[in-house]
């Protein structure tokens, strides 16, 4: 089973105002299905931008053999 981390949009309170979660899921799942765990959130409405990863998780997935998504590798780089 591949297993990747990327991020999952959640409900929006405003018109084109999205809020994302930072997942680690399944390959072939789809961007709204079950996950595996919840590590982080990422909310770019905010200036600056709102992110929140837990780096134990984090690094506990990567260990494992978790790819992070070309988007959640660049959140991860200005985290920090």
């Amino acid at each position: 089973m591949a297993v990747v981390i990327r991020l999952r949009k959640i409900s929006a309170k405003a018109k084109k105002r999205f809020n994302f979660r930072v997942i680690v899921c399944d390959k072939t799942s789809a961007r709204d299905s079950r996950f595996l765990d919840e590590i982080g959130y990422y909310d770019p409405s905010k200036k600056p931008a709102a992110l929140k990863i837990d780096k134990e998780k984090l690094n506990f997935w990567l260990k494992r053999g978790a790819t992070p998504s070309d988007t959640v590798r660049s959140l991860i780089k200005k985290e920090k």
